[in-house]
C-alpha cells in the first residue's frame, strides 16, 4: 500500500497576499484559483511534485460554526495559533533570506536545534505558522 499526503489545508484572509506568499516568495506553482460569490480558494504547490499541495481556503465556512465560534478562528489565526505548516529546501538559509527581503513575519531566523535540524519560522499573510526544515 502507497500513501502520500496530496493536500493540506491553511486558511487565509486575503487570497492576493496568500498568492504573494506562496506563489512569488515561495515559487510554488498556482493549480487551482475558484472563486465563488464572494470568497475565494486557491490551490498552490511546489513545482515539479504535483501530488502534493496546500489548498488554502476561506476561514469558518462550516454552517454550523457560530459567530463566536468564528471569531475564536479568526483570533487564533492571528495570534499564529490556529494553523502550521513544516516545509523543507536544501538552503534553508537562503530562503530565509529571500523571505525576510520579502516583508514576511520573521518568527525564528534559521538555527540549529537540540534534536538535529536546523530551521526557521515565519508567518503567512493567514497567520499560519510555516516552519522550514534544512532537508
Amino acid at each position: 500500500m502507497n500513501i502520500t499526503i496530496q493536500h493540506a489545508f491553511l486558511p487565509h484572509l486575503d487570497p492576493e497576499a496568500s498568492l504573494r506568499f506562496y506563489r512569488d516568495l515561495l515559487g510554488f506553482e498556482v493549480r487551482q484559483d475558484v472563486s465563488y460569490e464572494d470568497k475565494r480558494w486557491l490551490t498552490v504547490g511546489p513545482p515539479g511534485q504535483p501530488e502534493t499541495a496546500i489548498a488554502l481556503h476561506p476561514p469558518g465556512l462550516d454552517p454550523g460554526i457560530t459567530e463566536e465560534e468564528h471569531a475564536a478562528i479568526r483570533s487564533l489565526m492571528a495570534k499564529g495559533a490556529f494553523a502550521a505548516v513544516t516545509l523543507a529546501t536544501d538552503d534553508v538559509d537562503g530562503l530565509f533570506e529571500s523571505l525576510a527581503a520579502g516583508g514576511v513575519d520573521v518568527i525564528q531566523k534559521p538555527m540549529d536545534q537540540d534534536w538535529g535540524v536546523r530551521d526557521c519560522a515565519v508567518r503567512d499573510p493567514g497567520g499560519a505558522m510555516v516552519r522550514i526544515n534544512q532537508r
